[in-house]
């Protein structure tokens, strides 16, 4: 059920945490649910449940769009098909971590360039993104963590958005689920930096001073569903908001 004027760009709406492991997919993936019951012509454009059942139960019943299977040094990955998800060209497609590098031959290098495509053409998209990949938080993120990201954001992208939630969670929640739930993106030896429970604390300080600096003032907390008390606590934002 479009709601955006003929030939206008699509809105953005963005799902930002500060560690992985927040709960940022399940976020966007009971939002893509709670629009399609609302009469919304929703897609799954690229999901990365990592098999976590929790996941897979809130995408249920949502159309996926197959991904793109790309060929690089014998092994083939599967990326957002973006022209796929054009062709079909829904209300709102569901694009996971936004600051995702494309597989060489890819045509564009960065999945946010994906996403703005699809913003170009119309359709809404709603995207997850951590903290240490917004471009503006490089080096407070590195004295955090002692860790050098390497896929970021511009930080005018997630600033242009419409919508920008903060999907909190507290450390200890954190590892909690980490523990029952196994690796996620950035766990491991490459990501240990990050589950430290006061370099938790400090990330998420760090997003938070990045959406006040930013004017992104908090709103109400959303309710999480009663049938799923696993769900993240989720605080809504609006651009430009006092």
């Amino acid at each position: 059920m479009r709601t955006n004027g003929a030939g206008a760009p699509g809105r953005l709406h963005v799902y930002l945490a500060a560690v992985p492991g927040a709960g940022k997919t399940y976020a966007m993936l009971a939002e893509g649910s709670r629009l399609a019951a609302a009469g919304s012509d929703v897609v799954v454009g690229l999901v990365e449940t990592h098999d976590r059942r929790e996941l897979d139960e809130v995408a249920a019943g949502l159309e996926v769009v197959p991904r793109r299977l790309i060929g690089y040094r014998g092994t083939s990955f599967g990326e957002l098909d973006t022209d796929a998800v054009l062709a079909r060209h829904p209300d709102v497609a569901l694009v996971d971590e936004l600051a995702h590098s494309n597989v060489p031959g890819s045509r564009r290098d960065k999945r946010w360039q994906d996403v703005a495509a699809l913003l170009d053409a119309g359709i809404d998209v709603v995207t997850t993104l951590n903290v240490q990949h917004l471009a503006g938080t490089r080096d407070a993120v590195e004295q955090i963590t002692g860790e050098q990201q390497r896929e970021f954001v511009p930080d005018a992208v997630v600033l242009a958005a419409d919508r920008v939630d903060f999907v909190d969670a507290q450390p200890g929640l954190v590892l909690e689920r980490l523990g029952r739930t196994g690796p996620v993106q950035g766990q491991g030896p490459a990501g240990r930096g990050f589950f430290d429970p006061g370099r938790m604390s400090a990330l998420r300080r760090l997003a938070l001073a990045w959406l006040s600096d930013h004017s992104l003032g908090p709103a109400p907390r959303q309710p999480a569903p009663e049938a799923a008390p696993a769900a993240p606590v989720v605080v809504a934002l609006a651009p430009g908001a006092p």
